[in-house]
């Protein structure tokens, strides 16, 4: 742990980590507004709340499935660092756009602003994990990554508080101002030259994509690795677009609650992201990820139990956060939510790092943009199947015991990995 933490003295990791953190906060404040704001200050169906927070998140995801090829292409090909400031820039023009739709409450504008967001995001994820090897040595890497996931799920943190506590109007400056400080961070980051530039790129997106899978997914350890983390990121999508819908509807609780929700399930994901580095002891294994996931089901289903003996309704209003908090049970909720996040952080940190350790140092950030393909396929679908049962009227215990159904397959293809490779 302690030369993890160091780290974060090194120029050649202290940036990146900045960079990425603060481009983590920004865009999940904006989208956790965005959210807030239908839920709380538009519609009043529960229904419509759970079909506009599936949309959003379909619309943010969308880009990975189109773009992730290319993305990865182009960061295999030329210098990282040098496309992750020009995807910085870019962020201020997507920022400024976002900002003018939540001064002017313009949906339209707002989910325009969310897709780019995830175009941006399309584009640097496969090199925030892909230059660490560059970067670090072999047995930092592990540490490198659970700091930048930590980092992503704090910022996170950070994001979703202050979406709960801010109007639109001030949301839309600091969203502004982020982006600015990202770009600035980002100008202190190494060079990162390709290994091989000027290789040729496949512009036709569904052809790379194709290729791409192809290329990656016929590799048993990477096909049943980037499987592993698909069906994590299918679990959190459902359980993340129940949240606001969940607290508003059977909590009866205001969006200041939804936000902290949020906050813990960021806080808990943290914390077993750093928690899995200290178990492996910096070794890249899947030792510990069908425990771990099993543990998630469990947790889910723990949840479950907890809410489904949830009985305190106010009569004319939404709990606060002071008063939520004094009500019976709710530790009990909250810890559930923190076991949840916790043993899925466990679970999903050390799939990433073994994405970018057991390929070829110019195939890495192919290798991740193939998994994003595959991962944002599996979010939109595990959104889609979520709108759907809700309108169906499935319940939220039927849904939650789907997720915990979810999470024995997740084992079991984990299962298979590291008997594989460890």
């Amino acid at each position: 742990m302690k030369a993890s933490i160091r780290l974060l003295n090194k120029r050649r990791f202290l940036p990146l980590f900045v960079t990425q953190t603060l481009g983590a906060f920004n865009d999940n404040l904006f989208r956790t507004v965005v959210v807030l704001v239908a839920t709380y200050g538009i519609y009043s169906n529960p229904q419509m709340e759970t079909r506009f927070s599936a949309l959003a998140t379909g619309i943010f995801i969308i880009p990975f499935f189109l773009f992730s090829a290319l993305a990865g292409q182009l960061a295999d090909s030329h210098d990282k660092a040098r496309i992750i400031r020009i995807v910085k820039i870019a962020e201020i023009a997507i920022m400024a756009t976002g900002a003018i739709g939540l001064w002017g409450h313009s949906i339209p504008l707002m989910l325009i602003a969310v897709f780019a967001m995830g175009i941006h995001s399309t584009f640097f994820g496969p090199i925030k994990y892909a230059i660490l090897p560059q970067h670090l040595k072999k047995d930092e890497v592990l540490g490198g990554t659970g700091l930048v996931e930590a980092g992503s799920y704090l910022a996170i943190l950070g994001g979703t508080v202050v979406a709960g506590f801010v109007n639109s109007q001030i949301a839309g400056a600091v969203i502004l101002l982020v982006a600015l400080s990202g770009c600035y961070a980002s100008k202190s980051i190494p060079d990162a030259k390709a290994e091989k530039e000027g290789e040729p790129i496949d512009h036709h997106i569904f052809r790379a994509s194709y290729r791409l899978i192809s290329a990656t997914m016929h590799i048993p350890r990477l096909f049943l690795a980037i499987c592993s983390i698909s069906f994590f990121w299918a679990i959190g999508s459902v359980l993340i677009i129940q949240f606001p819908p969940l607290v508003k509807n059977l909590f009866y609780a205001d969006k200041q609650v939804a936000s902290l929700f949020l906050a813990i399930f960021s806080i808990g994901v943290a914390i077993g992201s750093v928690l899995i580095n200290r178990l492996l002891c910096g070794k890249v294994s899947a030792r510990y990820a069908p425990g771990s996931v099993l543990a998630m089901g469990a947790s889910v289903l723990w949840f479950e139990q907890v809410i489904g003996r949830w009985h305190n309704i106010p009569v004319h209003r939404f709990f606060s956060v002071p008063e939520f908090i004094q009500q019976p049970g709710v530790i009990l909720v909250f810890s559930a939510l923190l076991a949840v996040a916790i043993t899925g952080g466990m679970f999903v940190v050390p799939l990433y790092a073994f994405l970018t350790t057991t390929v070829e140092k110019d195939h890495t950030a192919r290798t991740v943009a193939a998994n994003n393909i595959m991962t944002s396929g599996a979010m939109v679908l595990g959104g889609f199947l979520a709108a759907i049962a809700s309108n169906s009227g499935f319940s939220t215990s039927q849904i939650l015991y789907s997720v915990a159904g979810m999470c024995c397959v997740a084992a079991w293809l984990s299962w298979r990995l590291h008997c594989s490779c460890d």
